[in-house]
């Protein structure tokens, strides 16, 4: 079966400039919805009613049924994380958290969004259940990084696609970068999220396609919805731009657990000096070498601070630290997802504003 795979502003029969990707999910059997929940709810079998009861519990089933129609769905729908999508809404189905939370601030309760990855993983090596990749080749759309993220979840990703689920890949929707060294030199990397501007060409690509490719949403709610988030995003690069260039040039220099804020040096005038994994992905290792040269490095540039992931272990960015003939302090940063409740980066916007305020203060004087 030939692979639907779109490409930003086309149509299903037709593809266009940019492919997206999509997909369903199930965590350990239990759907994981960011956005919307759709109703869960059943019907338990009950004995016939004694008939002296009859006439009180035709009239309890009665009053029963109203409240099931009027609150008992909507309670269901509005589980956690659920934003209440109607019976019978869309699906469509986000392979991060990242994406996830901005798919469903373009939907709202107009549909059923479904994100793969829980809070606090790593999109690295985050891996679903066999019930939910079966699930994603159900969705009406399936969103995904699309550079090589979820390499846990690409190949299901590619069976949904192979099954004929249209796949929106974000990736396609931006001008990627490269990586300028390490293991991964060459190759794109897809940490673009940490570039607001960058987003606001996915929010772009994915109205597009949202509006294209699932049927029953309100163009209009959607455009609406759409406009709103872009100002957040104008706003928030604004912030950011204006807190790193208080930042003293000299001292803009960067060491984060692996190389995941290229986009976010390109855009506001970072150095990065280098990673404790050389590599883009968690799952590489690093070598005596590269953590001794990394060593000199820090020492070299007077880096005072290191950046380690909060959903890492961070035992080797703090060896690292101690191995240094400098002062360095070691701040944990959301970078490659967002939180959990209570976290300080439970959306997209937190998670950029809690990592500016962190970034500000380790690297100023």
């Amino acid at each position: 079966m030939s692979r639907t795979r779109l490409r930003a502003g086309s149509a299903a029969a037709a593809p266009a400039p940019a492919p997206a990707v999509l997909r369903h999910p199930e965590v350990d059997g239990t759907p994981r919805r960011s956005g919307v929940h759709g109703p869960l709810g059943g019907v338990r079998a009950q004995r016939p009613a004694r008939p002296a009861r009859a006439a009180a519990t035709a009239a309890a089933a009665a009053a029963l049924a109203v409240l099931l129609v009027t609150s008992g769905c909507s309670a269901l729908a509005d589980g956690p994380g659920g934003t209440g999508a109607a019976a019978g809404a869309p699906r469509v189905v986000v392979t991060t958290n990242i994406l996830g939370d901005v798919v469903g601030e373009l939907i709202g309760d107009q549909a059923d969004v479904v994100t793969l990855m829980p809070p606090g993983a790593d999109p690295h090596s985050v891996e679903i259940s066999a019930r939910e990749a079966a699930d994603l080749r159900d969705a009406d759309l399936v969103v995904s990084n699309g550079l090589g993220l979820e390499e846990g979840l690409q190949q299901h990703v590619d069976s949904a696609a192979d099954a004929g689920v249209p796949v929106v890949e974000a990736g396609d929707l931006i001008e990627p970068l490269a990586y300028a060294e390490g293991d991964a030199e060459g190759e794109l990397d897809p940490h673009f999220w940490t570039d607001p501007q960058r987003m606001l060409d996915v929010v772009d690509g994915l109205e597009r396609e949202l509006a294209t490719q699932v049927d029953g949403l309100d163009a209009g709610a959607l455009e609406s919805a759409a406009a709103s988030y872009r100002g957040q995003l104008e706003q928030l690069d604004a912030d950011l731009e204006a807190s790193f260039g208080a930042i003293p040039a000299e001292r803009r220099a960067l060491v984060t657990n692996h190389h995941v804020f290229g986009y976010l040096a390109e855009r506001y005038g970072f150095r990065v000096v280098g990673a404790v994994l050389p590599s883009g992905t968690t799952l590489a290792a690093p070598s005596a070498s590269d953590l001794a040269g990394l060593t000199d490095a820090i020492e070299e540039a007077g880096v005072g601070t290191i950046f380690a992931d909060a959903s890492q272990p961070d035992r080797l960015v703090q060896v690292l630290a101690d191995e240094a003939d400098v002062e360095v302090d070691v701040v944990a940063l959301h970078t490659e997802s967002l939180s959990a409740p209570g976290g300080g980066a439970e959306t997209y916007l937190e998670m950029m504003r809690s990592n500016e305020q962190l970034i500000a203060t380790g690297l100023s004087p």
